[in-house]
């Protein structure tokens, strides 16, 4: 099994069997992050196959030393996702441009609140998910979902870990005050 250092130096020296390891090896972990937040199941591999054409274009500019392979392919995915979002979705109020996140919540308040398993809560709190512009939606996918780090985000988002935290913290308390409101 080839290491994700081999499969880019492959990419590199324009060998397609580079490009089918690439695909093989990240291609699911791909599509899976762009599918959740991407109902069409056909834009979603659209936007896989983009990711990886983009990825195959600028192989170049991949530093194994800053990333792996997969979370710089989640990168590219990333953007091209996001701008995908933002052309559907015209209008989006952003968390920062609202007072929820002032609210005055402690982290084991909001810990219990939104850990809660009952279904009925999990499907609102799903729902409420949904309703979130798609950056804060992405941001929970790859944190929360995908269980990535803080330092994997960051590089995807590009955006520092501490900036990131504070926007999930603030993301966890707009979602706790609708849960309330609800």
């Amino acid at each position: 099994m080839k290491t994700y250092k081999q499969i880019a130096e492959a990419v590199k020296s324009g060998r397609r069997e580079g490009q089918g390891l690439m695909v093989g090896r990240y291609g699911q972990e791909v599509f899976a992050m762009i599918a959740r937040q991407v109902p069409d199941t056909m834009d979603a591999e659209e936007l896989t196959q983009d990711t990886f054409l983009k990825a195959f274009a600028a192989i170049d500019s991949y530093d194994p030393q800053r990333a792996s392979l997969g979370t710089w392919l989640c990168r590219i995915a990333y953007r091209l996702t996001l701008d995908f979002l933002k052309r559907r979705r015209q209008f989006t109020v952003s968390i920062e441009d609202t007072e929820v996140w002032q609210t005055d919540i402690t982290d084991e308040q909001l810990e219990a609140e939104l850990s809660t398993g009952n279904e009925e809560r999990i499907q609102r709190l799903e729902l409420l998910i949904d309703s979130l512009p798609p950056d804060e939606r992405l941001l929970l996918t790859l944190h929360y979902f995908e269980n990535r780090t803080l330092e994997e985000c960051s590089f995807i988002m590009d955006a520092t870990p501490h900036a990131l935290a504070n926007r999930l913290y603030r993301i966890r308390k707009k979602l706790y005050k609708q849960l309330k409101q609800l």
